[in-house]
């Protein structure tokens, strides 16, 4: 008689000590999973699921400016100091961390137009104001001190409305009726360029070549500037006005500008007399019609949307190639007013005057998230913090608000395993993010009424358009193909000067 038993070799599964773990075996050569892409299809729906349920953006409230916040900056060198001015002419420096405000200065006379940190060292920032004064501040006397008196002001011809600092120096540049380089307590420019008559309301630093120089004038031209040269590198000029513009940390060449435009439908309820004042002063103020001194001849309804019907966009330049916009950024129902990059350069964050800040990706047409509350009215400014964590938006009714980058990220110490989940469930979104009802789930948005209104009406206005172009190039005889205009290219008028 035989007996057939299955036995196994105790050295294969059994420890050999105490102190060390029991063996495991595994099968090398077990056969596929018939239902895996299934099971891993059900885990990136229920993953895309959870991470809108989960998506809470709104972290902090930043309150005790007691007027409209109009600039914000951050430190080089430390990510949780942030700088805010305001339009009663009050600066803040805050601290992210403890969530307080470290100083309170009475900076300016009027609105504060720009803040710049020094590269350097970082003991030192720049403050321009409505009131034609450049300041110069130390942080440590400030912050430990208390000194409310700048250590160093100048009064300049005419008002300055931007400034920025040279990377890797102490220098700054500072833009109004035309581009100043300085020195610290100097007390005229090292050098001046006149670029002609009209105003320059925004110009920025490249953070890597500390020569080059981007500006914004108010005849809706671009610049490009060489420090080291007396005229421009290259100018280009756009059927819609640009408000800010922010250098990608991470490619020397790369930047985006924050664009309006608006119908001139939107004048048909005013006099002429207001409609010839509201011409006047867009070209200068843009959307920022509470800086305007005169008040307008009559009440033109600021707070309407009906007022200003604009299709607003961002644009990404390659200062290389500034025939036309690389990238268009679309998404904004009314003026985009300011702009900042992440430190890791893939992503961007935009103001706009519809209530509402929207995050971009840099290669990306459209947001890939938008944040508002019931509250907060326009949004003035925004800064993406130096770790690249939070988002941070001044809004004119006083209050600076901190948001997560990724509004569905759990803040706080994270477990082994809660990182190893929190990745395996990205990888199966971004595996899975092109299937219909996943990306339908991702993308999906609640915005308020005014917003989503506007976009339809927008919408129906671009739809009418581009079927009013095609019947005008079929009645010239041309195909579809040949009357194709992309978007990067309406937008510009003529080509680059040199």
């Amino acid at each position: 008689m035989k007996i057939k038993v299955i036995s196994r070799n105790p050295n294969t599964y059994q420890r050999e000590t105490v102190d060390k773990r029991n063996k495991i075996v595994r099968n090398f050569n077990t056969p596929a999973d018939p239902f895996r892409a299934q099971t891993e299809y059900t885990r990136a729906l229920n993953a895309t699921k959870l991470e809108r349920v989960f998506a809470k953006p709104f972290v902090a409230s930043l309150d005790g400016h007691v007027d409209g916040v109009q600039v914000l900056a951050k430190h080089p060198n430390r990510p949780s100091t942030v700088f805010s001015g305001a339009r009663d002419g009050q600066v803040k420096i805050w601290n992210l961390a403890s969530r307080e405000c470290q100083a309170t200065l009475d900076a300016h006379r009027g609105l504060v137009n720009d803040i710049s940190v020094d590269n350097n060292n970082g003991e030192n920032f720049v403050t321009v104001g409505q009131d034609a004064q450049l300041k110069y501040w130390k942080i440590s006397s400030v912050v430990e001190s208390q000194q409310k008196t700048p250590a160093h002001s100048i009064a300049i011809d005419g008002i300055v409305y931007g400034v920025s600092h040279l990377s890797f120096s102490s220098d700054f540049v500072t833009c109004g009726e035309d581009i100043s380089v300085w020195k610290p307590f100097r007390e005229t420019p090292l050098r001046s360029y006149n670029l002609g008559t009209d105003t320059i309301h925004a110009c920025r630093a490249n953070p890597i070549e500390e020569n080059v120089i981007v500006g914004c004038r108010s005849d809706r031209s671009i610049f490009v500037l060489d420090t080291r040269q007396d005229v421009p590198l290259k100018k280009v000029t756009m059927k819609m006005r640009p408000n800010k513009v922010s250098w990608n940390p991470m490619e020397a060449y790369s930047f985006t500008v924050a664009s309006e435009d608006f119908s001139p439908k939107s004048f048909k309820n005013c006099s002429g007399t207001a409609q010839k004042w509201f011409l006047v002063n867009f070209q200068l103020f843009g959307s920022n019609f509470e800086a305007i001194s005169p008040k307008p001849p009559q009440k033109l309804l600021w707070n309407s949307l009906e007022m200003l019907q604009k299709t607003a966009n961002l644009y990404t330049f390659d200062m290389r190639y500034m025939e036309h916009p690389v990238q268009s950024h679309q998404g904004f129902t009314s003026a985009v007013l300011d702009v900042d990059y992440s430190p890791t350069g893939q992503e961007f964050v935009a103001a706009g005057y519809d209530r509402s800040i929207r995050l971009f990706k840099a290669r990306d047409m459209t947001s890939r998230d938008v944040y508002y509350t019931k509250r907060m009215a326009s949004v003035l400014s925004v800064l993406w913090s130096a770790d690249s964590k939070f988002v941070l938006s001044g809004s004119n009714e006083m209050n600076i608000r901190v948001w997560k980058a990724n509004a569905a990220e759990k803040l706080g110490p994270l477990t082994k395993r809660e990182k190893q989940a929190f990745a395996y469930n990205e990888k199966l979104r971004e595996t899975y993010k092109n299937h219909p009802d996943v990306r339908r789930i991702a993308k999906h948005r609640n915005v308020p009424r005014h917003i989503f209104t506007a976009a339809k009406e927008h919408k129906l206005i671009r739809d009418a358009r581009a079927r009013r172009d095609l019947r005008r190039a079929k009645a010239q005889g041309l195909d579809e193909e040949e009357s194709y205009l992309p978007q990067t290219q309406k937008v510009m008028l003529g080509d680059a000067e040199m």
